[in-house]
C-alpha cells in the first residue's frame, strides 16, 4: 500500500520530465501551424476567393487524411519518412560532435548516384546480391564524401559549414556531368543511368512499403546504442561538449571529427540509396536533394535524439504525403508546407519566443544544436 504513492510520484515525475523535454518542439509546431493558418486565410483573400476563416481547418484536415487516412496514405508517409530518418541521423550525429553537417544534400546525391550505378550494373543479378551491394555502394560513397569536410576541419580548421555547402554544389555539378557524358544510358531521350532492375528494394507490404523503411528504423536504434552505450559514442559527445577537455582526457578530436563526419556522410548516403533503390529507380540530373535540407529541420525538431528524430521524420513525412491531397481538396498550395517547416525551425532556434508565448518552463536540453549552429566562425578545435 505504501508503494503506490511512491510509484505514482515516480510516474508523475517521469511524465513531467518527458513533457519538459517535448514541450518546446510541440509548441513550436503548434505556433507554426497557427501562423501558417493566418497565411492561408490571407492568401485566399488576396487571390479573390474571399475571406475564408475556416479554410485552414479544411486544409489541415485534408493534410491529415492524405497522410494517415487509409493504408495507402500511411504507407506513403512511411516511405517519405525513411530517407528523412537517415538524413536526420546524419545531421544529429554531427551535432553531437559539435559539427554542423549542412552537406547531407550532397551526400544524399552521391549515395543515390553510387547506388543507381551499381544497381544498374547488377540489374540482372539475383536480388540477394544486387540489393546489398547497391545499398553498400551508396553508404560508402556518402561516407567518403563526408570524410572530406571532416578531415579539412580536423587538420586545417576549415569550417564544416563552408566546406559542406561547397561540396553540395560540387556533387550536383559533377554528377550532372557524369550522367550526361560518362554513364548515360542509351535509348532514353534525356540523360540518366540505366534501370536498377533486381536491385530494387524488396516490397514488404502493399505497393509502397519497401525494405528501406525497417532499415531506417533499425538505424535509429543503432545510432542510439552507439551514442549511449559505446566508448566511441562517449568520445563523440565529449568532443562536442568541450574539445579541449576531451583532448586533456586523452581523446583526440583530430581523429573523432573525421570519423564522425564519415559516419554522418554514410547515413546521408544511405538516405540517397534508400530513395534511389526504393522509389526513384534511376539517377538523372535535377533529382531533388530537398531531403538533405529537410534533414536539418528533422534533427533540430528531434533535438538530436535518435528517438526524437524518428518522430520528427514521421511528421515531415506526413507533411510530404498529405500535401497533394490538401492542394487538391482546398486549393491551398503545397508551398504552405515549406512555410510550416521554416517556421518550426525559426521557433526552435528562437526558443525564447515559444517560451514567452506559452509561458513554458522547459528544460534547456539542446546545447548541441543551438551552440553548433551559432558557433563563432573563427573557433578552432585543438588536435
Amino acid at each position: 500500500m505504501r508503494s503506490m504513492p511512491a510509484a505514482l510520484q515516480r510516474s508523475r515525475l517521469g511524465a513531467s520530465t518527458i513533457w519538459r523535454y517535448m514541450a518546446l518542439p510541440v509548441m513550436a509546431i503548434v505556433l507554426a501551424l497557427a501562423i501558417a493558418a493566418v497565411v492561408i486565410v490571407a492568401s485566399s483573400a488576396f487571390t479573390g476567393e474571399g475571406f475564408q476563416p475556416l479554410l485552414p481547418l479544411s486544409a489541415y484536415q485534408a493534410l491529415f487524411v492524405g497522410a494517415f487516412g487509409n493504408e495507402n496514405a500511411l504507407l506513403n508517409t512511411l516511405v517519405d519518412a525513411a530517407p528523412l530518418m537517415f538524413g536526420g541521423l546524419a545531421v544529429g550525429l554531427g551535432f553531437k560532435a559539435g559539427l554542423f553537417n549542412i552537406g547531407v544534400a550532397g551526400q544524399f546525391l552521391v549515395g543515390a548516384f553510387a547506388a543507381a550505378l551499381v544497381g544498374a550494373s547488377l540489374a540482372s543479378a539475383p536480388a540477394i546480391l544486387a540489393v546489398p551491394l547497391a545499398v553498400a555502394a551508396g553508404a560508402v560513397a556518402g561516407g567518403a564524401f563526408g570524410f572530406i569536410p571532416g578531415y579539412l576541419k580536423a587538420r586545417t580548421g576549415a569550417h564544416e559549414v563552408v566546406t559542406t555547402i561547397m561540396l553540395n554544389s560540387t556533387a550536383a555539378l559533377l554528377l550532372t556531368w557524369a550522367v550526361t557524358d560518362l554513364v548515360r544510358a542509351k535509348g532514353f531521350s534525356f540523360p540518366r543511368t540505366g534501370d536498377i532492375g533486381n536491385a530494387h528494394l524488396p516490397v514488404l507490404l502493399g505497393r509502397n512499403l519497401h525494405l528501406g523503411i525497417p532499415l531506417a528504423v533499425l538505424a535509429i536504434f543503432v545510432i542510439r546504442w552507439l551514442l549511449e552505450r559505446t566508448a566511441l559514442g562517449f568520445e563523440i559527445r565529449t568532443v562536442g561538449q568541450n574539445p579541449n577537455a576531451a583532448r586533456y582526457a586523452g581523446i583526440r578530436p583530430v581523429l573523432i571529427i573525421p570519423l564522425t563526419m564519415t559516419l554522418s556522410g554514410l547515413l546521408g548516403g544511405l538516405a540517397g540509396a534508400v530513395q534511389m533503390l526504393g522509389v526513384i529507380g534511376f539517377y538523372a540530373p535535377g533529382i531533388t536533394a530537398s531531403v538533405g535540407f529537410d534533414s536539418i529541420a528533422v534533427a533540430l525538431l528531434g533535438r538530436s535524439n535518435p528517438i526524437g528524430i524518428l518522430f520528427a521524420a514521421l511528421l515531415f513525412g506526413a507533411f510530404r504525403a498529405g500535401a497533394p491531397l490538401m492542394q487538391i481538396n482546398t486549393s491551398v498550395p503545397i508551398e504552405v508546407i515549406d512555410i510550416i517547416q521554416a517556421l518550426i525551425i525559426l521557433f526552435l532556434a528562437a526558443e525564447l519566443i515559444v517560451r514567452r508565448v506559452f509561458r513554458l518552463r522547459v528544460a534547456r536540453t539542446v546545447p548541441e544544436e543551438v551552440q553548433t549552429v551559432t558557433r563563432t566562425w573563427g573557433e578552432q578545435v585543438a588536435p
